[in-house]
């Protein structure tokens, strides 16, 4: 299934919107949507930092998934696994 999110973020003196359509596990949504959505929007904010050389004053301001579900502090606490 596909979930749409919207993140707006902070760098180089500018807040910005990206916005788009993921990918996620049936099994997973079902279990946990927030949390679920919480992984899929960090991993692509990790992208937009790499793809547009965030600066040191990038900050997550809100991430909104399916038009009007908050999870920004839930994407906040996800950590990288390595």
């Amino acid at each position: 299934m596909n979930i749409n999110i919207k993140v707006y973020l902070h760098s180089k003196d500018t807040r910005f919107l990206q916005s788009g359509s993921f990918p996620v596990m049936n099994s997973d949504f079902k279990k946990d949507p927030d949390w679920t959505a919480a992984i899929a929007a960090y991993e692509w904010i990790q992208q937009i930092k790499m793809n547009f050389a965030a600066s040191d004053d990038f900050r997550i301001d809100e991430v909104i998934y399916n038009e009007d579900i908050d999870i920004t502090e839930l994407v906040k606490k996800v950590k990288p696994i390595f």
